[in-house]
Formats: C-alpha cells, structure tokens, sequence
C-alpha cells in the first residue's frame, strides 16, 4: 500500500535543518558542547545528524525502489549512476570552490594538488558529506535491486561484521580503535593521497574516509528496510509499535557492542551504525505517531517540512554561500557572510556561545526563507 507519509518529510527536513546548524556556527571557537563531535569515542547530538541522513535517505529509496525495478536493468543503472555521479560532483565542486583565495593581497588559483611552504602536501579534498551520501546511495541501491530485501540485511551485517574485524586485526595492536590506530589510515593515503586527505585532526585522517564509508552504506541498508516496512504494513499502530520496537532492540545492541567496539562517528563504527540506527527508528516511530495518528501538526512540523522538500540542495547552497562570500572583504576579517556575527551578534550578553549560536540559528532562518519560497513557487531541486 503507497500510502504518504507527511512524517518522513518532516523527519527528512529536520535532519537536514540540523546539518545546517551544527556546520554554521557564529564561531568555530566558540560552539556549546552538544553542536560539536565527540573528540573521538563517544556520542553528542551532533553526531546522530549525518547517521540519520543516511539513514533518510534510504527510507527515500524504498519509495522509489518500485519504479526502478519495474523499469529493468537499463532504467535502474541510468537513474542511480546519475544521481550518484550528481551527488559527488557537487562535492567535490563545494570542496575546491571558489577556486581561488587570496595570497598576498592577490587572488591566487586554487591548484588540485600542491606542496607548502613547509613541504606539506596540500589540495582539494576528494571526499566529504556530498561524496560519502553519493557512495552510500549507489552501493546501497545496488545491493538491494540485485540481492532483495532478506539478502541485502544479511549482506549489511556482514559488511558490519566483516569491518569490525578488519579494525581489529589490521589496527595498531596496541589501539586499533584510535586516530592513529586505525586500518583506514593507510587505505586513504594510498587511494586519495595525502594532498586530498583532511587535515582537520591535527594528523592525517579523514572523518568521512574510503574504509569508514562501507559501514555507513549498511546505513542506508537499514533506512531502507525501515522505509519498505512502513509502506507495506501501511499507517497502522501495530506498525509503529513494531518500528519502536525494532528501534529499542537495535538500540540496545548497538549499545552492548559498544563494549568491545566503542560506538565512534569519526571511524563510524559498526556499534555506531546499529546504535544510530536503533535511535532514528525511534525518533521516526515517535514522529509517525504524533504526526500522523495524533494529528499534531504546527507550525514546526510546517517548519521542518520547507527544509526536506528540497533536502540536498539547501544543504549545497549552505556551504555554497559562506565560502564564495568569503572572498569578499570589508575589512578586519569581514565579509558579507559573517557580516552580521562580526559587527552585531559577536556583542550578545552572557557566554561568546549564544552569539556563535544565534548566528547559526539565523542562517537556518535565511535557508529556511529561501526553501520556502521555492516551495511557494513549486521549485523542487530534484538531485
């Protein structure tokens, strides 16, 4: 039965609100504990954004799943090669943009690849947010369009499995489940190099790397068995009990596992995944419910509902904005993106945070102003 579901929307919307937020405070030295990562294991907030996107997207793909499987091979490879190449193009455009900066009082190119003044080598980073949704989406689709529903779950909890053991033995011995200690390391040298790599951990590793993306696929593995199990059981209660359920389950494993393989977003780890996982069933359980049955719908869930409509471009657009702005200079560091948090909410009473945090919340306002006249003028960016 395809019945819709105004709840995933929203769910969808939310999520992606938050990736704004969190990636646009005020100040980068000056954010409240909840809007930052975990420094290495454990969970705030922050982390369950990403997871639940992913997470998003594969409720997404069991409504479209149908479609492609009714059009055949052809139909199936053309659509998900090509939002898929999309996807990652758009990342990658994001991380060399604008293309240039300025060197000296002058604005230089921005090279693919080249070595610092101090002899490190620097570039344009091949992955990210963008490439890593792109990789998971394709993998994801084709484990499910060839193996089915029961065989892509056994596949996912052996690509689980099967990555917990390559941490464990091809890791550091003496901490395998470090920054430096970690298998994939080495793998993003090799295929990325270490011009392309982030340098954002004081070291060489990079958070949304080559090994830690085959847990994340498993990711969207689930948040499509979520979404086909929603539509075949239909807007039920016994659907959203077993939803909670499942979530509560799931929750309690990633949980346990989490004491021999630390719950660790920066390696996404696979008690990260299942944890993750368990937590947005949950949280989607509790939506449908209040949503749908309940009918409790406001403003906020209005609110929510602007942002998922056009989920991945306002996402782009937000990283789009503040990095082509910041070739502008108006002076001691000014631009006309952070304008307003320079010259007005840097000067917020009580702790540096709720400036920092007061700009963040006015650019989900701005986003949000534009999604919603896009949603007015039935502008729907289909990526």
């Amino acid at each position: 039965m395809n019945q819709r579901f105004y709840s995933l929307d929203v769910f969808r919307g939310a999520t992606v609100c938050l990736m704004i937020l969190v990636n646009n405070p005020g100040s980068w030295a000056h954010i409240y504990d909840p809007l930052e990562h975990a420094p290495w294991h454990g969970l705030t907030p922050t982390d369950l954004v990403f997871p639940f996107f992913l997470f998003a997207v594969g409720n997404a793909l069991a409504f479209v799943m149908p479609k492609l499987e009714a059009g055949g091979d052809a139909i199936f490879w053309k659509k998900v090669v090509k939002r898929s190449l999309l996807i990652f193009a758009i990342g990658l455009f994001l991380a060399w943009w604008p293309f240039v900066k300025w060197v000296d009082g002058d604005l230089v190119f921005k090279p693919w690849a080249y070595t610092d003044d101090k002899g490190n080598p620097q570039g344009v980073r091949i992955v990210g947010v963008l490439p890593r949704i792109a990789l998971c989406y394709f993998f994801a689709a084709v484990i499910i369009y060839y193996l089915k529903l029961r065989r892509a779950f056994y596949v996912g909890m052996v690509l689980l499995l099967v990555y917990w053991l390559l941490c464990f033995l091809l890791g550091d011995k003496t901490d395998p489940y470090s920054m430096a200690g970690w298998f994939g390391n080495d793998i993003d040298k090799s295929v990325l190099g270490a011009a392309h790599m982030y340098k954002g951990e004081g070291m060489l590793f990079d958070p949304e790397g080559l090994a830690s993306t085959v847990p994340a696929i498993v990711q969207v593995i689930f948040g499509f068995m979520v979404g086909d199990y929603i539509l075949k059981k239909g807007k039920n209660f016994e659907m959203v009990a077993g939803l909670f359920a499942a979530g509560v389950g799931l929750l309690l494993a990633g949980f346990c596992w989490d004491m021999v393989f630390p719950i660790n977003k920066k390696i996404w780890t696979s008690s990260y995944t299942v944890y993750t996982t368990g937590l947005a069933m949950i949280t989607l359980a509790t939506m449908i419910y209040l949503i749908e049955f309940k009918n409790i719908r406001g403003g906020l869930s209005r609110f929510f509902d602007v942002f998922g409509k056009n989920a991945l471009f306002v996402f782009a657009l937000s990283a789009f904005l503040p990095k082509g702005l910041s070739l502008v200079k108006l002076g001691d560091g000014v631009n006309p993106w952070n304008w307003l948090y320079k010259k007005v909410l840097i000067k917020t009473p009580g702790a540096p945070e709720n400036g920092s945090l007061l700009y963040a919340l006015c650019v989900i306002l701005f986003m949000w102003a534009i999604c919603y006249w896009m949603d007015r003028k039935k502008i729907y960016v289909k990526i």
